[in-house]
């Protein structure tokens, strides 16, 4: 055992150095390996910082070479300058800022009101002329101008019946009133002189020493003259007014003090009265400024909004497709935003050479589809129908390019929208329809790479209108003036004027009973409380009040009042009126109200009852853009022209295009105009649709074969089984049906027999006082007059027909609901159902009654 013991525990030499080699093969190993991962580690980083280093190259290249295709042209030395018109075009010279000399025409359009000499006064009377300070220097928005050259000065006549407040009428009334009447100065003026003619008559009871008429501006009193004239005689006054009281925004205020009783005149009297003519006018003198065109300062010059006269916007129109539609309808419909109730006046030209003193001019496309941008001036050149950058290199088709200009010796400003390529075109034109793009653009040329892409809103958010929830208060409306949201409104005196809330419904809303307003309002002390109250009116229709019981005074009110559902219409109007009367009665018509007040509280809140239910077609709903401005970004409306559209065709296009935009605000347009060869399938299927054309032409003729009035060949025309021929037939129609491929969408049709049918069209579409009026679904327009843009409140006829049968109820509502409405819509069914219903169950309780008498038999 001990030898096996020993045996087993001596060393073997063979395997102790067996184990050996294996230590020694082990310990190799891992050295090995140890060497090959540092040899791995150390390539790996290596190959990494050469890949990164290899990347930030290849990245710097990418830039490097980005760069070099959009290297900028050298900055000129001289900017195009915008000189505003004088009155009377200078004389004909080569042009700095364009390449070819376009004449100047032999005499530039008249002004809105002509300058006239001040109209002659039985009894001229004149104040001592104010101390006259010299006028103040430019704004900043005026800059420098670019030459150094005598400015001529002009005279521009503003006249008070262009206002709608005077019209044909301006009285004052009382022993104390006062009217305001708002006004601009345009962009560009700037004020040497400014004068006010003031025409007057007024009572012959009024006492002279105790009657007078003071004329402010801008809180600033400018002079009084006494009403002595005898029997109501005219007179005539003029005030100067200080150049430094114009600033942008300016208010005239006329006030009248007028006595008939030396001792206590009665403020009912109704001899105290006072009229200021309606051809009273302002009288300014002026330079206009000469203006570099930037970027920065756009949409002027190309649209000003606080110009007198209307803006003026011509297009030069190319060889007509889908792009140059789509961008033009989609900048005009921009351009109706801004100018919101200001007027636009757009015409289209075929050649440089017709554009007129005081336009703006517009060119939209490609240099191949615009060869007139080879005559301006412009910052890039271009060779090849294509736009080269500074290293002569032609810009990508995607890339937009925006340029300005002038011509007519810079009395025209020119804007131009163009690119190598349709998308680039597009982008150029959806950079200046975008707010929020548009705000960072400066200098003479502006290249567009790349746009953000702005989401559609939803079908019912329509910014000024009421908001989408059923319960919110009033500081999630927004005032009419600014578009801020209501805060706590205080008014103060017995005369307080209402509190004006726009309680505008959303076109497809349809009430019902249970809409409530829960108004929280606050008064001070001192009120009499058996005659101070407040009150509640929706447009003009008393709805609910309060007496002001409280003779310190409330901190806190509530007052629930209901919302009739029927009186609550996409331009109603919520008044809020406090009737304060102090205390103690006016002594002799002087009454001391100046310390009573009424508050109106932002938490005042409203509970709607409403539902999504409206019947089409109704040219009344259109009168809000319904249903083409929903969504508010006009992405669901297509306008379609004939493939070979006429001029009238396209300032129709151009026309509806701005009436869409003043219906709608959104932070983009999306609206889309084609042929009637381009029109996708799919758009027709998923769009409202607006048709332009006359019948011959026009891109929907199914429309001529549905119900309703239809026009047809020959000058025939066909409504209620009835057919006559007319020649010749020069009116124009409106009318709205449902789309012949989907029954969710509008096709609206702007059609006639004729151009001058349509240009009467036209004409309806971009005027107020008769856009407001359509309704039902039809439009006949007729004018007696052989001028179609006259401007004459009776220029044009409109025939208003019943709607046609084929009419579809669009609602997002219950079962519940729609069952309620098909029993309000289909009342004279009812009866018949009552007793068809009763004759059902008198049978069951007969069947019933005869069944339990048989078996009581058995």
């Amino acid at each position: 055992m001990k030898r096996l013991f020993r045996h087993s525990q001596s060393p073997n030499p063979s395997t102790h150095r067996g184990r050996q080699r294996s230590t020694r093969v082990s310990t190799g190993t891992r050295l090995g390996l140890l060497l090959l991962c540092s040899v791995l580690v150390v390539g790996l980083v290596i190959t990494t910082n050469f890949a990164v280093a290899q990347s930030d190259s290849s990245l710097q290249e990418q830039e490097d070479q980005l760069i070099r295709e959009y290297t900028l042209p050298t900055t000129p030395q001289k900017e195009p300058v915008y000189k505003p018109a004088p009155a009377s075009p200078p004389k004909k010279s080569t042009s700095p800022t364009r390449k070819r000399t376009t004449p100047a025409p032999s005499q530039p359009p008249p002004q809105s009101q002509p300058t006239r000499s001040a109209p002659a006064s039985t009894e001229p009377e004149a104040p001592a002329p104010a101390r006259r300070s010299p006028a103040p220097s430019s704004p900043a928005r005026e800059e420098e101008t670019a030459e150094a050259e005598p400015l001529p000065t002009e005279e521009y006549i503003l006249q008070f019946n262009r206002s709608p407040i005077v019209g044909n009428r301006f009285r004052f009334r009382g022993v104390y009133s006062e009217a305001r009447l708002g006004f601009t100065r345009p962009r560009g003026w700037k004020i040497q002189g400014a004068k006010a003619l003031i025409r007057f008559q007024h009572s012959p009871a009024l006492i002279a020493k105790d009657s007078n008429l003071t004329v402010r501006v801008n809180g600033t009193s400018v002079g009084s003259v006494p009403l002595n004239r005898q029997q109501s005689e005219i007179g005539s006054v003029l005030f100067n007014v200080p150049s430094r009281l114009i600033q942008d925004y300016n208010e005239l205020t006329i006030v009248a003090r007028q006595s008939n009783d030396e001792k206590c005149s009665d403020p009912g009297d109704p001899t105290l009265w006072t009229e200021v003519l309606p051809d009273s006018e302002l009288q300014f003198e002026y330079q206009p400024q000469p203006i570099p065109l930037n970027f920065s300062r756009y949409p002027y010059p190309f649209f000003d909004d606080l110009s007198l006269d209307t803006n003026r916007i011509v297009y030069l129109l190319p060889k007509v497709n889908d792009t140059w539609l789509t961008a033009a309808s989609r900048f005009q419909a921009a351009l109706g935003r801004m100018a919101e109730f200001r007027p636009i006046d757009t015409d289209i030209i075929n050649d440089l050479e017709d554009v007129e003193w005081g336009q703006r001019l517009v060119v939209i496309g490609t240099p191949a589809e615009q060869p007139a941008l080879a005559d301006l001036d412009l910052p890039f050149s271009i060779s090849g129908n294509q736009i080269l950058d500074g290293n002569q290199v032609a810009l990508p088709s995607d890339v937009g390019i925006l340029m300005m200009t002038t011509t007519l010796d810079g009395a025209v400003p020119v804007l131009v929208v163009t690119g190598n390529g349709a998308d680039g075109v597009a982008k150029a034109a959806q950079f200046l329809v975008q707010p929020d793009s548009r705000k960072f653009g400066t200098g003479q040329a502006v290249l567009v790479n790349s746009l953000k892409e702005i989401d559609t809103p939803s079908l019912r958010n329509w910014p000024g209108y009421l908001p989408e929830k059923n319960s919110f208060t009033l500081s999630e409306i927004q005032t009419q003036a600014n578009g801020e949201p209501f805060q706590d409104i205080t008014v103060r005196g017995s005369g307080a004027p209402p509190i004006l809330i726009d309680f505008h419904a959303l076109p497809d809303d349809q009430f019902a009973r249970g809409s409530s307003m829960t108004m929280h309002y606050s008064y001070s002390p001192q009120v009499n409380p058996r005659t101070s109250a407040v009150e509640v009116l929706l447009d003009g229709t008393f709805i609910g009040g309060a007496r002001l019981s409280s003779e310190d005074g409330a901190k806190r009110k509530r007052l629930k009042v209901d919302l009739p559902p029927h009186l609550i219409k996409p331009d109603s109007q919520v008044e809020v009126a406090f009737r304060l009367n102090p205390r103690e009665p006016g002594v002799c018509g002087k009454v001391t109200d100046q310390q009573l007040t009424g508050t109106l509280h932002a938490d005042t809140s409203f509970n709607l009852n409403r539902q999504q239910s409206v019947q089409l077609p109704d040219l009344e709903l259109f009168q809000e853009g319904y249903p083409f401005a929903a969504p508010q970004d006009l992405s669901r409306t297509a306008i379609v022209v004939p493939d070979s559209p006429s001029n009238t065709d396209l300032l129709t296009l151009l026309t509806i295009s701005e009436r869409l935009g003043r219906l709608s605000k959104a932070d983009s347009v999306n609206l889309d105009a084609y042929t009637t060869t381009t029109l996708p399938a799919e758009v027709r299927e998923s769009h409202h649709l607006v048709g332009i054309g006359t019948r011959e032409q026009f891109p929907f003729p199914e429309v001529f074969d549905g119900s309703g009035f239809r026009l047809r060949n020959a000058f025939s025309r066909q409504w209620n089984q009835g057919s006559i021929q007319s020649l010749p037939d020069n009116e124009g129609m409106i009318k709205e049906v449902m789309s012949p491929d989907n029954k969710e969408r509008v096709l609206l049709a702007l059609t006639a027999q004729t151009s001058n049918g349509l240009a009467r069209v036209l004409e309806v579409i971009k005027k107020d006082p008769f856009f407001f009026q359509l309704q039902e679904d039809t439009v006949l327009i007729s004018s007696n007059q052989q001028d179609s843009a006259s401007y004459d409140p009776d220029a044009y006829t409109l025939e208003f027909l019943e709607r046609a049968p084929s009419t579809r109820r669009i609602e997002n509502t219950g079962v519940l609901s729609k069952v309620s409405r098909f029993i309000q819509d289909n009342w004279f069914f009812l009866p018949a159902g009552i007793f068809a219903i009763a004759l059902l169950l008198y049978g069951i309780s007969q069947f019933y009654l005869k069944r339990l008498s048989d078996q009581k038999s058995h």
